[in-house]
């Protein structure tokens, strides 16, 4: 029988949680404020970590949660060391994920053709 989850899935589902109450809790930084995280993919040899983050506000700025997130890599970076059992902890790239802002943007393109239509 097949295994359900890589070691890719299930290290990156661990890194997303750890990651998650960092940023939450741990961090002091103003611009992460609003910021949630909403995927993490490993590559094959588990080096890298690309972390997907949105904005909980899809007002607020983007680019200035990356400046935080990626000042505050080499924080999380060790405090994820110690958090999650793995010889290698992978470097932290922040990538921001726009599909909740797009997918937002969508539902208000058809609502406002239903009303159209009616």
């Amino acid at each position: 029988m097949a295994r359900e989850f890589s070691r890719n899935q299930r290290l990156g589902n661990q890194i997303l949680r750890t990651l998650s109450e960092l940023i939450r809790f741990d961090s002091k930084d103003p611009r992460l404020d609003g910021v949630a995280l909403t995927a993490v993919e490993l590559s094959r040899d588990l080096s890298v970590a690309d972390v997907r983050y949105s904005m909980l506000d899809p007002d607020a700025d983007a680019d200035a949660a990356g400046e935080g997130l990626t000042s505050a890599a080499g924080f999380l970076r060790g405090k994820l060391g110690k958090a999650i059992k793995v010889r290698h902890v992978p470097q932290l790239r922040f990538v921001h994920d726009t599909s909740a802002a797009e997918s937002d943007r969508i539902g208000r393109l058809l609502a406002g053709a239903r009303t159209s239509r009616d």
